[in-house]
């Protein structure tokens, strides 16, 4: 290029200035025009020159180029374990033996270090989180109870149908927030860089239910905080399901549909004048009360009677006239009003928690004797309670498995529109632009048919490994196929390359 531009340009009749524009124009300075000169020489006396890389190792060439040496590099990072770093590589390479077989005096650099590691497939990021692997083998899991469809959204007709069809609600809330902005895009080199917003912004949470059949219904937009709406608690939930039982009785009367406490934790064993259930200070307003510290405002109440077991109530506070009045009796007496000796002599708990306690035992200590009484055990949260009251059934799933509720799917579409809308400067754009995005979920019974697959999975016996893979391999499928145990031990137990 040097000598095309000497002969053909003009304004650089010297040589000197050819090399140096030709080196600026890759890029380069001075050092690199001497560079050229001097191999251009070589070249006019030898027309058999090449210029070649100083480096040891050839033109372009690395360590990591050596299959061997890169296995022995992976091998002893394995070993370390997940939490690996680059100057472990550093230390690797620094052994006599290393240094000895690379011909090199000194070791390599953390930068080069850092380089190996992105050459050989890792990656500076955050820890990839998969779906939580315990409590899927809740019953309201394993047991089927939604209807299936095919690819194209319709629904599988079966033989032998009810007469009147299920139909499966799923509730769950989700926070929108004014400054929540897709921020991974195609960004011109030119394009120059704009003053950002501070924190999420404005925020406005939803509460819905949805189901495949009907979709969304009873949408309620919750502005969030202290000083707004305060906080969406139990007793929101269940207004906004008692709405949804009437909204469902009147517009779907002829499906079945479904929606998806005493305790002894922290009871003394004997008598207490403090031991009660702390409840919220509910307003004038029907908002919680906050205190100077910015809580809630507590407030003790008595806990409700127990069941013996000819079902007449036991009271768990000495009744008036008795030396403790008021007083909550504690769990050694409670257990001798049952008709059971030596309590006294037993623990209030084995241990910090009940796996602490003998395996197969029920009476080993206070708390866990309590935990195994039929009253204790059988107890109706208010929501089965509500339900049961309207002819209505209510399904709760493990916590942390969201792969089950696919309401959650839903949320993710959504807010991916949301992202896209132009920025919800005021509340008003915040609460019309979630609206918008929520409309937008198209066929809610993809997502529907993706949690069967995960149920289907658990209900065959797999694992939570085995079935987020059964559900990625079976993606098109409605149900896993029955003998998916057989394919995932023949995995297991084939041979594997080397």
């Amino acid at each position: 290029m040097a000598i095309k531009i000497l002969t053909k340009n003009p304004c650089t009749s010297q040589w000197t200035q050819a090399s140096l524009y030709t080196a600026k124009s890759l890029g380069h300075g001075p050092y690199q025009a001497k560079l050229l000169r001097n191999w251009t020489r070589e070249f006019v006396l030898n027309h058999e020159f090449i210029p070649e890389h100083s480096w040891k190792g050839g033109l372009g060439r690395s360590y990591l180029d050596d299959e061997d040496f890169t296995q022995k590099i992976n091998l002893y990072l394995q070993g370390l374990g997940e939490w690996i770093r680059a100057q472990d590589i550093v230390n690797y390479v620094s052994h006599p033996d290393v240094l000895e077989r690379l011909g090199r005096q000194k070791p390599i650099s953390l930068a080069t270090a850092q380089r190996w590691l992105a050459r050989m497939g890792y990656r500076w990021t955050k820890t990839p989180k998969g779906q939580y692997s315990d409590s899927h083998e809740h019953i309201d899991v394993v047991e089927p109870s939604m209807r299936k469809w095919n690819n194209d959204s319709t629904q599988e007709v079966e033989e032998n149908l009810l007469p009147h069809r299920k139909v499966l609600w799923y509730h769950d809330e989700s926070t929108y927030y004014a400054h929540d902005r897709c921020r991974v895009r195609w960004v011109h080199k030119t394009e120059k860089a704009v003053p950002l917003a501070k924190g999420e912004g404005h925020s406005l949470m939803v509460a819905a239910f949805v189901s495949a059949d009907y979709g969304w219904i009873c949408l309620q937009l919750f502005q969030a905080g202290k000083a707004r709406d305060g906080y969406f608690d139990n007793n929101d939930v269940r207004a906004q399901f008692k709405r949804a039982m009437e909204y469902v009785r009147e517009h779907y009367p002829d499906d079945n549909h479904e929606f998806g406490a005493l305790s002894a934790s922290k009871m003394p064993k004997g008598p207490s004048p403090t031991f009660g259930v702390d409840i919220n200070v509910m307003g004038p307003n029907g908002k919680p009360v906050y205190d100077t510290d910015g809580k809630i405002k507590k407030e003790r109440a008595c806990m409700a009677n127990g069941k013996f077991a000819d079902g007449h109530e036991q009271d768990f506070y000495f009744p008036e006239g008795h030396d403790h009045a008021g007083q909550f009796k504690g769990m050694a007496a409670i257990i001798e009003e049952r008709g059971f000796s030596d309590i006294a002599k037993k623990k209030a708990q084995c241990g910090k928690s009940f796996s602490n306690c003998p395996e197969g035992a029920t009476d080993c200590c206070c708390h866990w004797f309590l935990y195994n009484q039929p009253d204790f055990m059988h107890v109706e949260s208010l929501l089965k309670q509500d339900a049961k009251a309207m002819g209505f059934r209510v399904i709760f799933l493990p916590k942390f498995h969201c792969e089950l509720n696919f309401i959650e799917q839903c949320w993710g579409y959504a807010k991916q529109c949301y992202r896209m809308y132009p920025p919800s400067s005021k509340e008003e754009d915040l609460e019309q632009n979630l609206l918008q995005s929520l409309e937008e979920v198209p066929l809610i019974a993809i997502f529907a048919t993706c949690s069967l697959r995960f149920m289907d999975a658990y209900r065959k016996g797999l694992d939570s490994a085995e079935a987020a893979w059964a559900a990625k391999k079976y993606h098109g499928h409605r149900t896993i196929p029955e003998n998916i145990l057989s394919q995932i031990g023949t995995l297991m137990n084939a041979p594997r390359c080397r």
